[in-house]
């Protein structure tokens, strides 16, 4: 039987996360969307070859035409509408960041754990083989220890009014949008969780991150993250992951989006090789996965506790540059 999916927001990051990929994999098939009108969500469904709309968010999560939804709202809309597809009994390809903050975070997966349905965050990243390989060299122990690791996205994103990146209300940030990547990287990498040595946030508008940089500690190891979408950022690898260890360092050039170029540089005993490693985009092995998981014929490679403690680490780095969370007050 097909995997039916509905789409939670007319986004740019569809097309290519979900409704290029399900084009590609059989047994699943895009056949509603619902968006902030249903004149945009007939104007998305007409432009995408989707069969239905539906008359808004509610409805789509309740549709009987849907098996998974694929939430890609703002992340302020993350745990209302993730929550209410659980309780009716969807799957949730929910968007990153996971939520405003941790505690939005743990009631999501409390209502997974209440829930037929499966909820995955989309750090399409971690579903390619590269990830799998960066793992395997780390674990191997050829670079000995790991003494310290480096990660950073940037990418510019002006701001424009109504940008979502640029309006703390919905929970825009560079940290947010950008630097869940390179904390995600290091947590995966290092396979615990971190303390928050310290941080520093640029603020070009009040209360949001253009530009955040943290040091991590992982039992002693540290690890030193940046994300920005600030304007005139340097030319230069957009994303990347270095990780030093006592015997060798690995370079990791785009680990976030490798179908689209990538390298992965080890360096040695004073010898330095360069690979490559085939697969498809990001997001069809993850939307793969996931109809893999549902079918029973794959378990989750991570889960809500996972999510959780990537939102406690975004959630303390803000602390510790002086900001609240997204979505506190206090």
């Amino acid at each position: 039987m097909s995997i039916r999916i509905g789409l939670l927001g007319a986004s740019r990051i569809a097309r290519g996360a979900v409704i290029a990929p399900a084009s590609e994999i059989d047994g699943v098939e895009v056949t509603r969307v619902a968006a902030s009108s249903v004149d945009k969500a007939q104007a998305y469904a007409d432009e995408h070859g989707i069969p239905g709309v539906e008359a808004d968010y509610a409805a789509l999560v309740a549709s009987d035409a849907v098996d998974l939804v694929y939430n890609a709202l703002p992340p302020s809309g993350h745990m209302q509408w993730s929550i209410a597809a659980l309780e009716h009994g969807k799957h949730v390809l929910c968007e990153k960041p996971f939520a405003m903050n941790a505690d939005e975070a743990v009631q999501m997966v409390a209502a997974a754990d209440k829930s037929p349905g499966l909820l995955i965050e989309a750090f399409h990243h971690r579903f390619h083989p590269l990830f799998d390989r960066v793992l395997e060299i780390v674990n191997s122990g050829t670079l000995g220890d790991v003494q310290r690791l480096r990660s950073h996205f940037n990418v510019t994103i002006p701001y424009v009014p109504g940008e979502l990146r640029h309006t703390l209300e919905v929970g825009g940030g560079a940290l947010m949008d950008l630097g869940c990547y390179p904390v995600h990287w290091v947590r995966t990498v290092m396979g615990t969780e971190p303390a928050v040595v310290l941080a520093e946030a640029v603020q070009e508008r009040e209360g949001v991150d253009s530009t955040m940089r943290a040091t991590l500690d992982f039992d002693g190891v540290p690890a030193e993250i940046e994300c920005s979408m600030a304007e005139g950022l340097p030319d230069g690898h957009r994303a990347a992951l270095v990780v030093d260890g006592a015997s060798g360092k690995l370079a990791v050039i785009n680990p976030l989006s490798p179908h689209t170029g990538h390298e992965l540089i080890l360096s040695v005993d004073g010898e330095t090789m360069s690979e490559t490693v085939d697969g498809n985009s990001t997001y069809w092995h993850q939307l793969r996965h996931f109809v893999d998981v549902i079918h029973g014929n794959a378990e989750p490679i991570s889960g809500g506790e996972d999510a959780v403690a990537n939102m406690r680490a975004i959630d303390a780095i803000y602390r510790s540059a002086g900001m609240l969370p997204r979505g506190k007050s206090s």
